[in-house]
């Protein structure tokens, strides 16, 4: 059995966490050197058998959680052990209750997307009761919802108003488990933590990418950060615990230790 131990990370650590994956990462690629470039998976095509049986399960099946997801919300995330690089997200998103939704986080919005990871949106309420050493962990989202970041794709801006104001004063605690922005065909390495965009380097989002997104959604995050700018989360400002590498430049990396496992039947 292998124990995951969270370590805050500074510009040393993050060379070496990025040499422990080179190896893999290099052995990968070699595996796949001769795919179609275009793949971004690796595997075979799914055999007409195969998508039978699955679309006999799929009208069999109630599959009510991901029938309770409401939402689609694309914005961006940055690594919190190397904030130079950020991808663009696809959350769907359910709630659970007033403080509390979870999300699944795809690299897009089309039939092939890749499940990157998870993450959960809590309340201000919910946040400031944490231990300290937790909220480390997780992100506010006032600042991507207010500059037009975040958006809810075919939404109209003013039937989406009042769940932005909800939304604006929570934070959220994202795991990826799936860097497909350094070409990794499945899911290599450990899971990783997720920020936020912020409003100073290095958590801003480039103006080509912010105008490719908007582009494909015939947005404009420019327009909806001044429909926004009145958007307050209730309290004056963001948690100080928030947004951690804030404060010192520095994020969190996991490292595997090996123990003894715990043996015995339930």
């Amino acid at each position: 059995m292998c124990f995951a131990r969270l370590n805050t990370s500074n510009k040393a650590q993050e060379v070496a966490t990025h040499t422990q994956h080179t190896h893999t990462h290099a052995q990968m690629a070699c595996t796949v050197e001769e795919m179609d470039s275009e793949q971004k998976v690796v595997g075979e095509s799914v055999p007409l058998k195969t998508s039978l049986l699955e679309r006999g399960a799929k009208a069999l099946q109630s599959l009510t959680p991901i029938h309770n997801f409401q939402q689609h919300v694309c914005t961006w995330a940055k690594y919190s052990h190397d904030m130079k690089r950020a991808i663009e997200t696809h959350h769907y998103v359910t709630r659970l209750n007033e403080d509390f939704l979870q999300c699944a986080v795809f690299d897009s919005d089309g039939t092939n997307a890749r499940l990157l990871g998870v993450e959960y949106i809590i309340s201000y309420k919910i946040f400031s009761a944490l231990p300290e050493e937790e909220r480390k962990l997780w992100h506010s989202h006032l600042y991507e919802i207010k500059h037009g970041l975040w958006i809810n794709p075919g939404v109209p801006e003013a039937l989406q108003r009042s769940e932005l104001e909800k939304l604006a004063g929570t934070y959220g605690k994202f795991w990826c488990t799936w860097q497909s922005d350094r070409g990794d065909k499945i899911p290599l390495g450990l899971p990783v933590l997720m920020m936020s965009p912020q409003e100073s380097s290095p958590g801003l989002i480039s103006e080509e990418a912010i105008r490719a997104r908007d582009k494909r959604y015939d947005v404009s995050s420019t327009y909806l950060a001044q429909t926004r700018a009145d958007i307050d989360v209730g309290l004056g400002a963001v948690h100080p615990s928030a947004d951690h590498w804030k404060k010192n430049g520095k994020g969190f990396v996991i490292e595997l230790k090996e123990v003894d496992m715990v043996k015995g039947s339930m």
